[in-house]
């Protein structure tokens, strides 16, 4: 990547199941989930203390397999990081109908919940307009389901612009867009050739490719993944996509050997 990224364990147990136990059953071996996080710099303790969280909170669930003592994802996680998946790699954003999804929350005045509601609402691509009010391009599937644990009152509205040429004028005043471009061109900037990982070992291969879909994956947070037609011509995020995609790809065969070999060694 260029420079040192540090990968908390909460995000690490995360990444491997969303990226690579997705299409494993979504369980691992206790061992191997501590083998595989500590590839990428993240002591033993500390992931036990991630997983710990996540089953309390109801992103994974304690389960044997063969007498194997592991962790398996719970519905609800299989559902929101398949989604995660789709967007992290995703070739292009989604087709625009030139609607805006318009919701306005009623939070009260507890602070902590205001904060919760916005860390949702960014995740899922809502920028804030004005206050309670927040935007999207498209509407999140998501949004009743993650709105609903918050216990706020929310109603929303699909519908188009008026007039339609104001809408890059929106997607300016609701999103930062200057400093989005200029973080997709430090992302972009920060990563090496596809040609130049693919003879790698396993496990640094593995460990690159956590690294680098760790970083991307915190667009998701960031960026609105908003429709060409209200981006200026020249948008950094579309090369920063491309070149992503490509290193991702490279990185994965090798990658995947030392996943499987990982967790070959950890059921046996």
């Amino acid at each position: 990547m260029g420079h040192t990224v540090t990968v908390h364990a909460r995000s690490a147990v995360v990444d491997l199941f969303g990226d690579h136990l997705r299409r494993r059953g979504w369980w691992a071996p206790v061992s191997a989930l501590l083998a595989l996080t500590a590839t990428v710099d993240v002591a033993g303790p500390a992931t036990r203390t991630a997983i710990s969280r996540l089953v309390a909170q109801g992103w994974l669930e304690a389960r044997s397999e063969s007498g194997v003592r592991g962790y398996a994802a719970s519905a609800r996680a299989r559902q929101r990081w398949e989604r995660a998946h789709d967007r992290v790699y995703a070739t292009a954003p989604p087709a625009w109908d030139g609607q805006w999804h318009m919701v306005h929350v009623d939070s009260g005045g507890d602070r902590r919940r205001r904060e919760q509601v916005t860390r949702t609402l960014t995740y899922l691509g809502y920028g804030r307009l004005g206050s309670g009010g927040w935007v999207s391009p498209r509407p999140s599937p998501e949004l009743e389901p993650s709105l609903a644990p918050l216990g706020v009152g929310w109603v929303a509205v699909h519908g188009a612009l008026t007039p339609a040429q104001h809408a890059a004028g929106l997607a300016d005043r609701v999103w930062d867009l200057g400093g989005l471009a200029q973080e997709h061109r430090r992302f972009a900037a920060g990563l090496a050739p596809p040609s130049g990982v693919t003879g790698l070992g396993p496990e640094r291969a593995y460990r690159e490719r956590t690294i680098l879909v760790h970083e991307w994956r915190r667009f998701l947070f960031r960026d609105p993944d908003l429709p060409p037609e209200v981006l200026p011509h020249d948008w950094p995020g579309h090369q920063a996509r491309r070149h992503f995609l490509a290193l991702a790809a490279a990185l994965a065969p090798a990658a995947d050997r030392h996943v499987d070999d990982v967790l070959d060694a950890a059921s046996r």
